[in-house]
């Protein structure tokens, strides 16, 4: 069993703003009526930072299997050079695992439960944990950075300071 135990609190814009961005449509979103209004764009719903060191920005597609359960928390990873952003591509929910840019104090990890209709983008050394699928294979579009420079930090955590995620609530 691991060092802690947590319940995933819902994604919300105002308790995940010290890592990063939700994306998705809300009522403070800037709202601009395009292709003789048949389409509402939801105006810059995030910001992309991938310019450092020359960067570039890459979109991809990355496809997630479930974590074994009990689902245990044991790596944490950030970018230095750049945003991340993820955006479902299923109908299924998932799991968002953050700390704080700077020292990883294993304590401070927080756990978000996303909607199938909400995407993160996680600010340049946002600690993060690689895509959390829950109970199937789940695609995302993911928006991030090419190019020169070492763009990915990953730290182990001990057996005392891994996490166990509590989704029985």
């Amino acid at each position: 069993m691991a060092g802690r135990v947590v319940t995933p609190n819902p994604l919300t814009r105002e308790a995940f703003a010290p890592y990063g961005d939700v994306i998705e449509t809300h009522d403070q979103a800037r709202v601009l009526e395009i292709n003789q209004g048949y389409t509402r764009r939801f105006h810059d719903l995030a910001k992309v930072d991938v310019a450092a060191q020359g960067g570039r920005t890459l979109i991809n597609i990355f496809r997630s299997i479930p974590l074994p359960s009990p689902l245990l928390l044991e790596v944490m990873e950030r970018h230095p050079l750049s945003s991340q952003a993820f955006i479902p591509l299923n109908q299924r929910p998932y799991l968002v695992a953050v700390a704080a840019p700077g020292e990883l104090d294993p304590r401070e990890i927080e756990v978000f439960l996303a909607g199938p209709h909400q995407g993160v983008n996680y600010h340049k050394g946002t600690w993060h944990h690689f895509c959390l699928a829950l109970g199937e294979v789940s695609d995302f579009l993911v928006v991030d950075r090419g190019g020169e420079g070492d763009n990915c930090d990953e730290i182990s955590l001990s057996s005392d300071q891994a996490i166990t995620i509590n989704l029985e609530d």
